[in-house]
């Protein structure tokens, strides 16, 4: 499924958006409310939603509140320059990535491939699918999939490929440029607060373990590492 979902209330850009998508392969749907986006996001029918936050009457960050509350779509938010708080909150409430607006087709596209292409990748590696166990935590990369103690964790896209990232490596610091390649699919942008943010609320999701500790710690200056106990 490679349809990409717009929310936007700018006509004249979802059309622009939509022409590039559709010459890059991929098929395009429209919503130009919260409201109507939320139905169609929440619909299956789709593989990723590009969600605006400035939007009249449901904005972006209830919108993606409303889709969060009955689905894992990915969800790659479209924000102003000098929204940085609006950025954060849509993070922490379970977007995957942000594109900070004025952008061009190109760069959009190129996100989405990249969450896409993390979410339904299928790698030829024969232990890319094996089942990782780090203490409490099992990983199950081809169901993408975790469990904590036994009991599943309600995790976004990024949020899993970040976790599986961090299993792969256990008991080793991982360095954010390192997970902002593998989890989000590309480079670490200078001053992108995405990595913290997810890793927070990866933490939040987690638990701590029996001795009270988070089993997800940042390592001073090398980034950040999932305790093999």
């Amino acid at each position: 499924m490679n349809t990409v979902l717009l929310i936007d209330d700018d006509t004249e850009l979802v059309a622009m958006l939509t022409e590039y998508l559709e010459g890059e392969g991929f098929t395009v749907a429209c919503a130009h409310d919260g409201a109507t986006g939320a139905r169609e996001a929440l619909s299956g029918r789709h593989a990723i939603a590009v969600l605006d936050v400035m939007m009249p009457a449901l904005n972006g960050i209830e919108t993606l509140r409303r889709i969060r509350a009955g689905s894992k779509i990915p969800v790659l938010m479209l924000t102003g320059r000098g929204d940085d708080a609006d950025r954060i909150l849509g993070l922490e409430l379970g977007a995957d990535d942000y594109v900070t607006k004025p952008c061009t087709p190109r760069e959009l596209t190129a996100r989405v491939r990249a969450i896409l292409r993390r979410t339904h990748d299928t790698q030829p590696d024969a232990n890319a699918g094996a089942v990782l166990s780090v203490g409490k935590l099992t990983v199950l990369p081809e169901q993408r999939r975790a469990t904590w103690d036994g009991a599943n964790l309600e995790l976004t896209s990024t949020e899993f490929n970040l976790l599986e990232v961090l299993a792969r490596h256990a008991g080793r610091p991982v360095s954010k440029n390192e997970l902002s390649e593998q989890g989000l699919g590309r480079p670490l942008a200078r001053f992108d607060r995405n990595i913290d943010v997810h890793l927070s609320s990866l933490r939040h999701k987690l638990g701590l373990l029996d001795d009270g500790r988070s089993p997800l710690q940042t390592v001073y200056r090398l980034g950040y590492q999932l305790l093999r106990t």
